[in-house]
């Protein structure tokens, strides 16, 4: 049996799998958006998105990029509901992603580009297994650090002649929307506060933005990575030693424009400013 497409509901082949992953790279690098992937494969899976994912993880590598850390997304009760899941979701970071705070941000660089307000955990040992906690990320943290992650949508949020709005699925193959990472402010031992307490204040152009607290991520930034790790260990890999994990937006996606001027605000963790341009 085929969908209307031809394709065969059952399963993805190799070959579809990195003829997706090639379009979102092209979509990246052209700086245009591409037709939602479950436009053509309605009947993708989550676990085929990620292979779509890891494929363009691989397209990346192959031109000398290396992986650096990993986001995970969707930790909200709120943004899971409005994609009707009840998990998160992961997407890479590589070197190519990382950005100094401070440095000018060019919109047109990026396909619909948004700013979020998470905490970054770097890691000083592997975190690998089924039966991880709270404590055992604190034990291999570190330190912890204010972020904002850059978030960009390599195919439309929604179909511009169709009206159709994009899944989770759609984005997990575009790499969980993940488009870079800036770190700044002073970095904190990952047991020398509440990290569910830490919260920040956004700031565009002088004006408060967004406000929020890290509690808003699993009642633990921490539960987040806990969850990802025990993922990775399914597939029997860990997340390494020196590797920078965000652990999930506590703020609404911002829009930006170019000229406005972020601050954000993370109290005892310090501030770094965000330039658009």
């Amino acid at each position: 049996m085929t969908d209307s497409a031809g394709l065969d509901p059952t399963g993805l082949t190799d070959g579809a799998i990195r003829a997706e992953a090639e379009l979102l790279d092209t979509a990246e690098r052209g700086r245009r958006q591409v037709r939602q992937t479950t436009g053509v494969h309605p009947h993708m899976t989550i676990d085929e998105a990620y292979r779509v994912q890891a494929a363009w993880l691989d397209i990346r590598l192959a031109r000398g990029e290396r992986v650096v850390g990993h986001k995970i997304g969707l930790t909200s009760r709120a943004m899971q509901q409005a994609m009707s899941i009840d998990t998160p979701d992961s997407g890479f970071l590589t070197d190519a992603m990382v950005f100094a705070p401070g440095e000018p941000i060019t919109t047109a660089d990026f396909c619909d580009l948004r700013l979020e307000v998470e905490l970054a955990f770097v890691l000083a040992d592997d975190l690998y297994g089924a039966n991880l906690n709270v404590d055992d990320v604190l034990d291999a943290a570190d330190h912890v650090t204010a972020a904002v992650e850059l978030i960009a949508s390599r195919t439309p949020r929604t179909d511009p002649a169709t009206g159709r709005t994009r899944t989770v699925v759609d984005t997990i193959a575009d790499n969980a929307a993940d488009a870079g990472i800036v770190t700044g402010g002073l970095p904190v031992g990952p047991r020398d506060l509440d990290l569910r307490w830490v919260g920040a204040i956004a700031y565009r152009n002088g004006t408060v933005e967004e406000t929020g607290l890290a509690a808003g991520v699993l009642d633990h930034p921490a539960n987040g990575i806990v969850w990802l790790a025990r993922r990775y260990a399914e597939q029997d890999l860990s997340l390494r030693a020196g590797e920078v994990i965000l652990s999930g937006s506590f703020t609404r996606p911002m829009a930006v424009s170019p000229g406005d001027e972020f601050r954000f605000d993370f109290g005892p963790l310090g501030s770094f400013d965000i330039p658009i341009v």
